[in-house]
């Protein structure tokens, strides 16, 4: 009826905590696979903020989805098929887009080839329907105990690595023409970094989903870059926002009936928009001081 009151919302069916206990022991892998992939994240997205490449992380996460999407098909291994995509989509950015304006470019022409790749092969698949939707937007039910090793030990490997360029990756992010006139090999250091890039979005598909991987590797970084400019304290408050978001994120899927990705990003949103407000309050206060 036309003026009829419309039904209310019945948060009983998006959040149910009835046995939650006993859900978070079964999903403990993806708990732990968020935890790990929070932390590097963040890491990570420090420098992709600071080398500008909010764009290419979109990019490179349609090339992995594309990668997951071909290994679903055909029947292969969907980490192997994810990683794949996502280091043939970081190696052709690093080696081709050296300056901003050409990056952009190469970006903007893999992003819809590899979302028209990936819709391609999930049309084509006639499996379950949950597999091919949990590419798109993320699944936590989907880390089994090898994946959660592969999630592992990429995201170390990526750590270690990250830590083993630091010095010369954050000189070559912040001033590029002085760090190479120091003799900082800048161009193998760029590729270097797109292909931990690559990685880590790769393993970031399986938690959070091709279409919301900036969720955990520039959102938190963005947060943390509002509220703190220290090189110690920026990437401690993006480990720990990527953190939060991450494992936050998954403690309320597993009450809820949603994905994974509508909680991850709330979260991740609700930090950027807090440090947004600090920000702005400390910006008034020099003002008026």
């Amino acid at each position: 009826m036309l003026g009829a009151a419309l039904p209310a919302v019945n948060w009983g069916d998006i959040f149910s905590f009835q046995d939650y206990g006993q859900l978070v022991v079964l999903l403990a892998n993806s708990i732990v696979a968020g935890a790990v992939l929070g932390i590097v994240g963040g890491l990570v997205g420090v420098f992709v903020m600071q080398r500008d490449l909010a764009f290419a992380v979109h990019g490179v996460s349609e090339l992995s989805f594309a990668g997951a999407a071909a290994a679903l098909l055909f029947g292969g291994s969907v980490v192997a098929g994810s990683i794949g995509g996502a280091l043939v989509a970081a190696i052709l950015i690093g080696l081709l887009g050296a300056r901003a304006r050409e990056r952009n470019s190469i970006v903007g022409v893999l992003m819809p080839f590899g979302l028209g790749l990936g819709i391609l092969f999930l049309s084509l698949y006639d499996g379950r329907s949950a597999n091919r939707f949990s590419l798109l937007t993320g699944q936590i039910v989907s880390v089994s105990s090898p994946d959660l090793g592969w999630l592992i030990g990429i995201s170390a490997f990526v750590l270690v690595a990250l830590v083993l360029v630091w010095n010369p990756l954050r000189f070559d992010s912040l001033d590029p023409v002085s760090a190479e006139a120091r003799g900082i090999p800048t161009r193998t250091i760029s590729l270097v970094f797109m292909v931990l890039l690559g990685l880590i979005v790769a393993v970031a598909v399986h938690i959070i989903g091709a279409l919301l991987v900036m969720a955990l590797l520039v959102t938190p970084a963005a947060a943390a870059m509002r509220v703190a400019a220290s090189p110690f304290t920026v990437p401690l408050l993006a480990a720990l926002f990527g953190f939060l978001s991450a494992v936050g994120g998954i403690l309320l899927a597993l009450a809820g009936t949603l994905p994974v990705s509508p909680y991850i990003t709330t979260i991740s949103f609700g930090i950027y928009g807090v440090c947004w407000l600090v920000q702005r309050s400390r910006e008034r206060v020099r003002r008026t001081a």
